[in-house]
């Protein structure tokens, strides 16, 4: 789950994740729900398949219906403050479920590597 301010890269990051083998879920709002003990997203179904990109447009695309949260990045300034290592177990609560949360620049080249090393690497501090 991307979470920002308007104009904070939510859209442009989803766009260079999607670019990369991600899938949409949702843009601009998305629906949480609690299935079977785990955290859920999905799109409402008037913008299911629609996100908006800058300067171009809205466009449609394929998109999944409902997806666990598996992590929630805080899109911030490029020229942000940003701890070199996150703070271990950093998390918010959504829907009373922790989700582990991470700080990071939206328009960094290396954001989208990011999020996938998270998503599929164990770290040490997961240990």
């Amino acid at each position: 789950m991307l979470a920002g301010p308007s104009g904070a890269g939510k859209s442009d990051l989803a766009v260079r994740l999607i670019d990369e083998g991600g899938v949409l879920v949702s843009d601009d709002q998305t629906a949480l729900s609690v299935n079977n003990g785990v955290l859920c997203a999905a799109p409402p179904p008037a913008i299911a398949g629609m996100i908006e990109i800058r300067h171009i447009g809205l466009a449609r695309l394929s998109f999944s219906a409902s997806a666990p949260v598996a992590l929630y990045v805080e899109l911030t300034a490029l020229d942000a403050s940003i701890d070199r290592l996150p703070v271990p177990d950093e998390t918010v609560f959504l829907l009373d479920h922790p989700v582990r949360r991470l700080r990071l620049p939206a328009f960094a080249p290396s954001t989208p590597a990011k999020i996938r090393a998270v998503l599929t690497y164990p770290l040490e501090s997961d240990d």
